[in-house]
C-alpha cells in the first residue's frame, strides 16, 4: 500500500531515463534498464544462457534439474514455474480474464490476447532472418524456421519418423495405435484427425466452402480447390518417374504409376476382382447391385 501511495505523492519515484515508466523501488529500476540496455548478467551454469534477471534464470534451471515445485490442486500436474500453474489452474475454473477489445473474445492468458489482437492489428513483429516471411507470433516464425534448418525434433519412438511440430508427431502416432478419437455426430465414423472429421461433416452438411474463381465451381475441400484450379492454369507439377507423362493432382500420377508396376491395391469381396483405381471398384461394385 505504502509503495502505491508512493505514485500519487510522487516521493522516492524513480523513472526509467529512456521510457519514462516509473517504479517505486531501485531495484525494480534497475532490472527494468537492462530491457534497454541489453544487459544480461545471470548466466545458466549448464548452457551458459542468460537473464537479465536472477528469477528467471532460477526459473530455467529448472529445465536442467527437472524440479517442478508448483503442483496443481485439482489435477496433481506440476509446474516449473508459478505463472504456468496459474495459468493452467484457469483450465478447470473456465476462467478467462483477458479480453479483446475489438471482438470481446477473451483468453486465460495475456500473451494469448496480445497474439489474438494481431489478427485485428496486422501487426508480424517476428521475421525469419532467411526468406524475412514475417509472423504475428514467436512460435510460428521458430516451428518456421525449422524449414530452413532441417531441425525436426520430434521423433516417433515406433518407427522413428521425425517432425517439425510436436502435433503432427501426436496425430501420427495415432496410426500406430489405432487410437481414433474424433467422432462424426451424423453417422458414428471417427477419425485421428479433427480436420478430417471437419472435412467428412461437409458431406452431411452440403457445405463446399472452397471456391474457384475462374469458374465458381466449389469444394469441400481446399487441396481439391488447388487441383481443380490447375484445369484453368494448365499446371502439371507431378511427374511420372518412368514414363515422364505429367498430372495436375497427385493422386492421378500414383494410379497412373500403378500401370507400371501392374500393383492393383482395389478388390472387390464379392469376386476377388482387383483394380488400380479406387473409383473403377467403385463402378465395378454397382454392377453387382444391378
Amino acid at each position: 500500500m505504502k509503495k502505491h501511495q508512493r505514485i500519487h505523492s510522487g516521493k522516492n519515484i524513480f523513472s526509467c531515463q529512456v521510457c519514462s515508466k516509473v517504479f517505486t523501488n531501485q531495484s525494480n529500476l534497475k532490472k527494468h534498464v537492462r530491457i534497454h540496455s541489453g544487459e544480461r548478467p545471470y548466466s545458466c551454469d549448464v548452457c551458459k544462457k542468460s537473464f537479465n534477471d536472477l528469477s528467471n534464470l532460477r526459473t530455467h534451471q529448472r529445465i536442467h534439474s527437472g524440479e517442478r515445485p508448483y503442483s496443481c490442486d485439482v489435477c496433481s500436474k506440476s509446474f516449473s514455474n508459478k505463472s504456468h500453474l496459474q495459468s493452467h489452474k484457469r483450465i478447470h475454473s473456465g476462467e478467462r480474464p483477458y479480453s479483446c477489445d475489438v471482438c470481446d473474445k477473451s483468453f486465460s492468458e495475456q500473451c494469448t490476447l496480445k497474439n489474438h489482437q494481431r489478427v485485428h492489428s496486422g501487426e508480424r513483429p517476428h521475421t525469419c532472418k532467411t526468406c524475412n516471411k514475417s509472423f504475428s507470433v514467436l512460435s510460428t516464425l521458430k516451428i518456421h524456421q525449422r524449414t530452413h534448418s532441417g531441425e525436426r525434433p520430434y521423433s516417433c519412438d515406433v518407427c522413428n519418423k521425425s517432425y517439425i511440430v510436436e502435433s503432427n508427431l501426436k496425430i501420427h502416432q495415432r496410426t500406430h495405435s489405432g487410437e481414433r478419437p474424433y467422432s462424426c455426430d451424423v453417422c458414428g465414423k471417427s477419425f485421428s484427425k479433427q480436420s478430417t472429421l471437419k472435412t467428412h461433416q461437409r458431406m452431411h452438411s452440403g457445405e463446399r466452402p472452397y471456391t474457384c474463381d475462374v469458374c465458381n465451381k466449389s469444394f469441400s475441400v481446399q487441396s481439391t480447390l488447388t487441383t481443380h484450379q490447375r484445369v484453368h492454369s494448365g499446371e502439371r507439377p507431378y511427374s511420372c518417374n518412368v514414363c515422364n507423362k505429367t498430372f495436375s493432382g497427385l493422386s492421378n500420377m500414383k494410379a497412373h504409376q500403378r500401370l507400371h508396376t501392374g500393383m492393383r491395391p482395389y478388390s472387390c469381396d464379392n469376386c476377388n476382382k482387383t483394380f488400380n483405381e479406387l473409383r473403377k471398384l467403385k463402378r465395378h461394385l454397382s454392377e453387382h447391385s444391378v
